[in-house]
């Protein structure tokens, strides 16, 4: 019985470990990239397939960090965290048409970089104000965007529609699988 007693006194008087821990979900959804303010001939020359209707298997990395907590031995209680993913994420994406059923995407074209910065503000409603690290957010095997919230949210006039698809790009919307 002493010994468990002073191992308590050790953990709480050492210095506090900061560490990162992340946690992954999946979700489906479709969309296309599509401006509003361009026409649909624009649009294609822009985002070439992607600007026709296709989903996608995303994977969802959320890491958090902080300090571990003495007693829990945890950063974040896991349970919680699941509970904010599904309210943050999956609620409001899984099986959704992203540009017609969330109302983020009016305006906003629907984007990974614009769905990682979703998630993000999304989110950050539910966790301490600094524990959210990152989101890594996966709309093909081979393709990935990384947001750390360092970057103001996206304006409704979107500087994406100045940008032609990469090469790359046109491959992973015309892939048969992300069809």
């Amino acid at each position: 019985m002493q010994n468990q007693g002073s191992q308590r006194t050790i953990l709480t008087t050492s210095p506090p470990r900061t560490v990162t821990f992340s946690r992954i979900t999946t979700f489906s959804a479709s969309h296309r990239l599509a401006c509003k303010m361009l026409s649909d001939a624009e649009n294609m020359k822009l985002f070439g397939p992607c600007s026709q209707m296709h989903g996608h298997n995303y994977k969802v990395v959320v890491t958090v960090h902080g300090k571990i907590d003495p007693t829990s031995g945890m950063v974040i209680n896991l349970e919680e965290l699941k509970a904010f993913m599904k309210e943050a994420i999956t609620k409001p994406l899984d099986k959704k048409d992203l540009d017609r059923d969330v109302s983020y995407f009016t305006n906003i074209v629907s984007t990974t970089e614009n769905l990682a910065v979703f998630i993000w503000e999304n989110l950050q409603k539910h966790l301490p104000a600094t524990a959210l690290h990152k989101i890594k957010l996966y709309d093909t095997d081979e393709s990935s965007v990384v947001y750390r919230g360092e970057m103001p949210a996206p304006s409704t006039v979107v500087n994406a529609c100045k940008m032609p698809p990469t090469d790359d790009q046109r491959k992973l919307c015309s892939s048969p699988k992300n069809m």
